[in-house]
């Protein structure tokens, strides 16, 4: 059952919450010690404009238990529909803060994805930082899970006892795989995106200056250019021109 006050704005016809910092925390550790089950999207340009475009990933998004403002200009628009002062919640940022509170309450955390090598060095990294943080990692196969083994790995969640999984599967696949599982993972699915590569440090997070300015994006298409010149040049066209729709062609 979704709270009642729950608020939320629209943007591109996705549902994102409007919400503070304390109070995101404060409901998904509520979530994960209850062991609730609970999915959460993050949702910067590239979810809400991959939203606005397909219907059943659109349905996703707006029926997950809470969808965070990722990017700045997600943020941007709920403060533009009267929710002042709305901050980012972004993925990296979130799971560390969230690692930190669980560490210090014994409550144990998954992370499922990624490689197996960007794991280790995730996990190395978290117990150098928390070091009471009880937490299991998994790497799946990069292809559709059989049955069986789909259900081998709920049972596993379920054997570490964690409160949260931190899904790194990357978008739009996290999404489905936590929409998919909600009912049977006895426990909050975050998916996080890049944050694994980011606190595992494979991958080099932008300076804290870019990403206060909304220009995260900047720093990864200048570090992967060829992968992600074209991701950026249409996601961030069609949201500007869809926000404008939006905002000002009512």
């Amino acid at each position: 059952m979704r709270e009642s006050t729950r608020l939320t704005g629209n943007v591109l016809g996705a549902r994102i919450d409007a919400i503070s910092w304390a109070a995101a925390l404060d409901r998904l550790l509520g979530w994960a010690r209850a062991r609730d089950s609970r999915y959460v999207t993050i949702c910067n340009v590239h979810v809400v404009v991959s939203a606005s475009r397909d219907a059943a990933y659109r349905d996703i998004i707006n029926c997950a238990d809470m969808a965070t403002p990722d990017g700045a200009p997600v943020a941007w628009m709920l403060r533009r529909q009267g929710f002042a002062g709305q901050p980012r919640i972004s993925g990296p940022d979130l799971m560390w803060a969230l690692c930190e509170r669980c560490a210090a309450e014994g409550l144990p955390i998954y992370c499922y994805g990624s490689t197996d090598a960007t794991l280790a060095r995730l996990a190395q990294r978290l117990r150098a930082a928390f070091p009471a943080l009880k937490l299991a990692v998994e790497s799946p196969p990069f292809r559709a899970l059989t049955p069986e083994e789909d259900a081998a790995a709920v049972a596993r969640i379920h054997e570490s006892g964690a409160g949260i999984v931190f899904v790194g599967l990357g978008c739009p696949k996290q999404e489905r795989w936590m929409a998919e599982h909600r009912g049977r993972v006895n426990a909050v699915m975050i998916g996080v995106g890049a944050a694994f590569d980011f606190h595992a440090g494979t991958v080099k997070r932008a300076p804290e200056w870019m990403r206060n300015n909304g220009l995260e994006w900047l720093h990864r298409l200048l570090s992967e250019p060829r992968r992600l010149w074209k991701r950026y040049l249409v996601t961030n066209t069609l949201f500007v021109v869809g926000a404008a729709r939006q905002l000002f062609l009512k």
